[in-house]
């Protein structure tokens, strides 16, 4: 890991309180995810929800779920802050 991925993860891990190991291991899991199938995009959702101990609603998870299932997800990061918003 250079320099600034370990300050990147340092920071992570003061801000939000998440270990770098984990992030890892959540980017791993995704390398070959289909994004298409709900099942496999729920079970991404609830471990990013899990690992960010942030919980959100079931309307908010079905939110979320859908708009990556069908495509639809924000391109900038206002668009994106409002999903989550929501």
């Amino acid at each position: 890991m250079n320099n600034f991925q370990k300050g990147l993860f340092d920071k992570i891990q003061q801000n939000a309180n998440i270990n770098p190991n984990d992030i890892l291991k959540v980017a791993d899991s995704v390398k070959n995810a289909n994004f298409s199938d709900e099942k496999t995009v729920r079970n991404l959702v609830r471990n990013l929800v899990k690992l960010a101990n942030k919980p959100i609603s079931k309307e908010k998870e079905d939110k979320i779920v859908q708009s990556i299932v069908k495509n639809k997800i924000p391109t900038d990061a206002q668009s994106l802050n409002q999903l989550f918003k929501k």
